[in-house]
C-alpha cells in the first residue's frame, strides 16, 4: 500500500533532522493518511479512500467529494479517484 494521498497525490517528502549541534541527518516526512469513507451526492454511494488530514479539510471547504473531484487535476488523482470522477461527470 503506497503512502500517497489518493485525492491530492502528496507523498513522502525528504528533509533533515537537525541536532542541537547543527548536525543534519536525512529523514522522511510521511503524510498523515487516514482511511475515510466519503459520500458522493451525485452517485448516492459511499467510497473509502486513504487521504491526508489536510485534504479532508479541503473537501469540507470546497463542498464535498463531488465538487473536489470536478476541480482536481487528473494527474494528482489516484486511479480509483479518477474512476469516481468519471462516474460523477
Amino acid at each position: 500500500m503506497s503512502r500517497r494521498c489518493e485525492l491530492t497525490g502528496v507523498g513522502p517528502m525528504v528533509g533533515h533532522n537537525v541536532s542541537h549541534s547543527n548536525i543534519k541527518t536525512k529523514r522522511r516526512f510521511l503524510p498523515a493518511l487516514a482511511p475515510v469513507t466519503l459520500q458522493s451526492d451525485a452517485l448516492g454511494q459511499a467510497f473509502t479512500l486513504r487521504i491526508r488530514n489536510a485534504a479532508l479539510r479541503t473537501l469540507d471547504s470546497r463542498g464535498g467529494l463531488d465538487a473536489f473531484l470536478l476541480k482536481a487535476r487528473d494527474e494528482a488523482l489516484s486511479p480509483r479517484a479518477l474512476k469516481i470522477k468519471r462516474q460523477v461527470k
